[in-house]
């Protein structure tokens, strides 16, 4: 089982999409749709990066989310913490303490002090929030654009998300007629 689910990665690339965000926000159906998960699943997580304060959500028909700080003050840890909890790397079980060949005192003295083990993972988790902590949203945002997209794509994005905007008040007003023609009917 990976420490860091998809759900962060996820939460990253809907975000990503936040940097420079469409006219109108996105709502949660279309940050699921543009990358084919579904939309419940991505629902929980920006429930999730609300109550972190990464993201705010505005409703209505034309709602949807936005970055509630800019992107330079969010960082990856910020993500990782608020989808997947702030979580130990590593559960040591005191192993070396059930050994049957130790007598009391051996495994007394085998158990004290932090497992050597434990110390390497504690040091590993210390230097792997370190780094996630030091990448934020905006460099990540950076570093995707930078790889091979073509220049167009921000635009293109920014059009699909304006097409789904749109659809949504077109199908808003034509409920809205519907239900009015059926009033005047009666």
């Amino acid at each position: 089982m990976a420490y860091i689910g998809t759900g962060v990665e996820y939460a990253l690339h809907c975000l990503l999409f936040l940097v420079a965000p469409p006219e109108q926000p996105p709502s949660s159906r279309d940050l699921a749709d543009i990358q084919g998960v579904p939309a419940a699943f991505v629902a929980k997580i920006f429930s999730k990066l609300e109550k972190a304060g990464i993201v705010e959500a505005s409703g209505g028909i034309r709602g949807g989310y936005r970055l509630a700080r800019p992107a330079k003050d969010i960082s990856v840890l910020d993500v990782v913490d608020a989808v997947e909890g702030r979580k130990a790397l590593f559960d040591c079980q005191e192993v070396r303490g059930r050994c049957p060949l130790l007598d009391d005192e051996t495994a007394r003295l085998a158990t004290s002090g932090v497992c050597g083990i434990h110390a390497v993972m504690l040091n590993a988790q210390k230097v792997m929030r370190e780094e996630l902590a030091r990448s934020s949203l905006a460099s990540l945002s950076a570093g995707v654009l930078g790889r091979g997209l073509p220049a167009r794509f921000a635009g293109e994005v920014k059009v699909w998300f304006a097409e789904r905007q749109a659809a949504r008040e077109d199908a808003r007003i034509g409920g809205m007629r519907a239900r009015s023609a059926v009033r005047e009917d009666d």
